[in-house]
């Protein structure tokens, strides 16, 4: 029965997805809008990875959706690379930091660990704040534009409208969801179930603790610089606001708010904080006031988020 529910549940995500950008106009929503719900999905699903699914906090995840960003928009703007090595470009720094990173931290637990990934994730933040002749600084990186992708024998403008470019990051979308969905249910995935329900039985039956943690941190870290890539593409613009660490902060309200210990949690969660800050940072500089009230009341009622709020009332 869990099966076919879950089996259900992404059908329904497919379908909403897909034709998010003809059905958002109906509620006051846009394009544009979509996009933004969609990259902020993957990259809280993907900081996810980690948090739900391993029981690991890393409050650092901000530096590698940054890098993510920076290396896509500086392959285009330096190297006049295209769109697709630009972002393999953007994925490459981002994952060779977070593989080097990982390794000196993985060792520690709890707030030891996330305090740990702040402090790497603010080395980054002031590098691209400061270094202004590469980065911009905190005028951020201008004067490059996401370019129609080159196969060689033919050229696919799909960047001509938003609408273009929402179902090309929804291919980038359902391949790295794809990606995570076959790790999670591979013994590697049950592994980092285990490390998470129990670390202690889990070292005790000869599991490497510290080699999978490890291992789920870079991959976690891999997906957040996609949808990182992603993010820059779409706004034609970086700054190093992209870096900061109020960014994680966002992503683990993301997680949280949809459902950490579920798989499309984190999806349901960044589309209601992204949807709220919306509509809520038009009307008013205070939204944050608001998404933190939503926030606390999803935790106090509904601690395993919206999604197992609606799971709940779907049983009853």
């Amino acid at each position: 029965m869990n099966g076919l529910r879950g089996h259900r549940l992404n059908v329904a995500v497919g379908i909403i997805l897909l034709f998010m950008p003809f059905w958002m106009g109906a509620i006051g929503g846009y394009t544009e809008l979509a996009s933004r719900i969609l990259v902020m999905g993957l990259a809280a699903m993907s900081l996810n990875f980690l948090l739900g699914f391993t029981g690991v906090l890393s409050f650092g995840h901000a530096a590698y959706f940054g890098l993510g960003a920076y290396g896509a928009a500086m392959a285009i703007k330096y190297l006049g690379a295209g769109t697709m090595p630009a972002i393999a470009l953007g994925m490459l720094v981002a994952t060779l930091a977070a593989m080097v990173i990982g390794a000196l931290i993985v060792r520690r637990r709890g707030v030891y660990f996330a305090m740990v990934t702040i402090a790497f994730g603010q080395v980054f933040y002031f590098l691209a704040f400061r270094w202004n002749s590469v980065t911009g600084g905190d005028d951020g990186l201008t004067g490059w534009h996401r370019a129609p992708i080159d196969f060689g024998v033919a050229t696919l403008d799909i960047f001509g409208s938003d609408k273009a470019f929402y179902y090309f990051a929804l291919v980038i979308f359902g391949v790295c969801v794809a990606a995570m969905a076959l790790l999670l249910s591979s013994p590697f995935g049950r592994t980092l179930i285990a490390i998470r329900e129990n670390e202690r039985r889990a070292r005790f039956l000869g599991v490497p603790i510290e080699f999978h943690i490890w291992l789920s941190f870079v991959v976690s870290c891999l997906f957040v610089s996609v949808a990182g890539a992603l993010y820059a593409l779409l706004n034609n613009f970086t700054d190093p606001r992209a870096l900061r660490f109020d960014l994680s902060g966002n992503l683990v309200i993301m997680a949280v708010l949809g459902g950490m210990r579920s798989f499309w949690g984190p999806l349901i969660g960044a589309a209601i904080f992204v949807a709220l800050q919306d509509f809520v940072s038009s009307r008013t500089e205070n939204w944050m006031s608001v998404i933190g009230l939503v926030f606390v009341l999803v935790v106090r009622f509904f601690p395993r988020g919206v999604l197992g709020m609606l799971r709940n009332a779907a049983k009853a």
